[in-house]
């Protein structure tokens, strides 16, 4: 199960994942994705991934979608920095920014 809570701020909105980003759960989470960017009017889209257990193909695919649409990412845990790195060599329009698209825990995207 994948529970996505949505907080919104004037600077920006947060999709706060948690549990297991695999189907039929990635699809949910591509329409709230896609919801949010076609709605957010120049505030950014924060992609927080802390509490997520599991990342599966599909939902990788789904991120990456996102990080090209230019959302950026929050974790926690090694596994999910490596695989939010993994994407980003996947992202030419995130190379030039990798440093600052992926924060660990405690830290804000900018």
């Amino acid at each position: 199960m994948l529970r996505i809570s949505t907080i919104d701020t004037s600077t920006e909105c947060r999709l706060v994942l948690e549990g297991k980003m695999v189907e039929p759960w990635v699809a949910e989470f591509t329409r709230n994705s896609n919801k949010v960017l076609e709605s957010i009017a120049g505030r950014r889209l924060v992609i927080d991934l802390e509490n997520v257990t599991v990342i599966s193909r599909e939902a990788e695919s789904a991120l990456l979608e996102v990080m090209k649409r230019g959302a950026k990412f929050c974790c926690n845990g090694v596994l999910t920095r490596h695989v939010l790195k993994q994407l980003e060599h996947q992202c030419p329009c995130r190379v030039s920014a990798r440093s600052r698209s992926i924060r660990a825990r405690g830290q804000r995207a900018k």
